[in-house]
């Protein structure tokens, strides 16, 4: 059924993997919508307590696919057009955000961008001691979008948030625990097994009780949170199509092409 993802349900428990290894499972126009679609067929579904997510390859996510031309290259389109694509990785990370199910993200390697902004609209994240995460958008003159920033106050505090967000640090697992980016730290190749224990626990609950509290705490984390995002599609076409965020993408691909590592920023995390 789908292309770009695997979903696999068992025993009240759906296991989501990005499957784009070879583009380091980076999200495509493509991946969006069928993750879009895959949050509609979770949420469906009354056999599912909790959905993990997770990457296939080395690493959960590169983040959004630079090279996708449906993403990219569609200024001749019309603005209809542009806006909808745009408009894919908001409703996304809000289609996974409102799942009444739980939801855990599984980080090996790294998540980096669209990835860590879909990992911190799930409920909680697991993270394998060598990963680590950033957000490399503003490197890249593309402002931070996804209604990710409302999420990161949330669950940093003002400070930490611009601190990740403009200064694009590298942030390892050690320290994104400690930050409070991310709620379980496991030995490396071990996420998905520590939120499989997570998800055990969870399902040991009254599910509707669970679900219940669930909805009241993300109904009062996201006051304002849409009057934050609603227009940062937008945002992100007219910052994109500027001379400063083209000559940021190019040299970022010149300094892949040199072999450069996924995120330049320092590794320290914040403190």
């Amino acid at each position: 059924m789908y292309r770009t993802l695997k979903l696999d349900a068992r025993d009240a428990v759906a296991v989501v993997t990005l499957n784009r290894p070879e583009a380091r499972n980076a999200m495509s126009a493509e991946l969006m919508r069928e993750m879009i679609a895959c949050a509609g067929e979770i949420g469906a579904r009354r056999d599912v307590d909790v959905a993990i997510m997770q990457g296939s390859g080395v690493c959960f996510s590169a983040g959004a696919d630079l090279k996708d031309p449906a993403r990219w290259s569609n200024a001749r389109q019309p603005l209809d057009a542009q806006r909808e694509i745009a408009a894919l990785g908001l409703r996304m990370a809000r289609a996974w955000e409102e799942l009444p199910q739980i939801t855990i993200a599984a980080i090996e390697g790294y998540a980096l961008g669209g990835g860590l902004a879909l990992a911190v609209a799930l409920d909680w994240r697991v993270m394998a001691k060598d990963a680590f995460v950033a957000l490399p958008e503003i490197a890249l003159g593309i402002p931070l979008t996804w209604g990710t920033l409302p999420r990161l106050v949330n669950l940093l505090g003002p400070a930490k948030a611009k601190r990740l967000t403009i200064l694009c640090e590298r942030v390892p697992a050690e320290a994104a625990l400690q930050m409070g980016l991310v709620d379980y730290v496991a030995p490396p190749g071990k996420a998905l097994a520590k939120a499989r224990s997570v998800a055990a626990q969870v399902r040991a609950l009254p599910r509707n009780s669970v679900r219940m509290s669930k909805e009241s705490i993300n109904a009062y984390a996201s006051i304002g949170a849409h009057a934050a995002s609603h227009m940062a599609h937008d945002q992100v076409q007219l910052a994109a199509g500027s001379a400063e965020a083209k000559a940021a993408r190019e040299a970022f691909a010149l300094r892949r092409k040199k072999g450069a590592s996924p995120a330049r920023s320092r590794a320290r995390g914040p403190r």
